[in-house]
């Protein structure tokens, strides 16, 4: 195996990927979590699967698994980012929408980052300069565009910022509908689409996701891709605002905080 972050990271989320794709479709026992929420067999597995990768190659790291939190002490001011199965609901109801995400953070954010479609095959990968997407071995660059005008909105509670930005109430807005068309896949692989040119955007309303296992895979890639990505109030992430909104182009990017701010005011 190589040696580089980029290769590990791809490495991890092909083998979570294939733990998934293996599970698919046999009885799953759920283990409950706060409220709804869940993981599956396959999260668990999957997890077990990318860590015994990023334990062998980076022993020295520290790992935070969205299943089995945080281990390792991460002295060296690096952490890997984990969520094995984005989609979980989705998979369990036997829909082959999910993401297996793995980033590295550093003291610079997660610059490194592999999100995996397990269904499809491709793995949407970044080393920081540039992101690409793997698919039977052969790498493409990913150029963002807004031309399909299709935009994933989040739909998935909790909505911690309903009193200025419910993405509900955004669906309705007849501004909205008149420049875009609404999707809701519940999945971050929809953010490694606007990264492929796949979706003219994305957005999300969940708080901090600068370090979220859920999030940092696909933020670092649209990111490399040069694609436009604020949090709802238009800030960089990293200065805490909430939300996310990742644009294939400038345009795009602000007709939607137009529509944000529209809801605010």
């Amino acid at each position: 195996m190589s040696t580089t972050d980029h290769a590990v990271a791809v490495a991890a989320a092909e083998a979570g990927a294939a733990a998934v794709r293996a599970r698919y479709g046999s009885p799953l026992t759920r283990f409950m979590k706060i409220g709804d929420d869940f993981a599956t067999t396959a999260d668990i597995e999957a997890e077990k699967a990318i860590l015994d990768v990023l334990r062998v190659a980076r022993p020295q790291d520290a790992v935070v698994g969205e299943e089995t939190g945080r281990t390792g002490t991460g002295e060296n001011g690096r952490t890997w980012l984990v969520d094995p199965l984005c989609g979980t609901l989705n998979y369990a109801a036997r829909t082959m929408l999910v993401a297996v995400n793995v980033a590295l953070h550093t003291g610079t954010g997660s610059a490194v980052a592999a999100s995996a479609d397990p269904f499809s095959g491709e793995v949407f990968w970044t080393d920081g300069s540039a992101a690409y997407v793997r698919c039977a071995g052969t790498d493409e660059r990913l150029v963002p565009s807004a031309e399909s005008k299709l935009v994933d909105v989040n739909l998935d509670p909790p909505f911690p910022s309903r009193d200025v930005f419910l993405a509900a109430r955004m669906l309705a807005d007849e501004d909205f509908i008149d420049q875009f068309h609404p999707r809701v896949v519940s999945t971050s692989l929809a953010v490694a689409w606007v990264a492929a040119g796949r979706r003219a955007a994305y957005l999300t309303d969940r708080h901090d996701l600068s370090r979220s296992v859920h999030f940092a895979a696909g933020i670092a890639l649209c990111q490399a891709a040069g694609c436009v990505v604020t949090g709802l109030d238009g800030e960089p992430l990293h200065t805490g605002g909430n939300g996310l909104v990742v644009a294939g182009d400038e345009r795009t990017h602000a007709a939607l905080l137009t529509l944000v701010r529209k809801q605010s005011s």
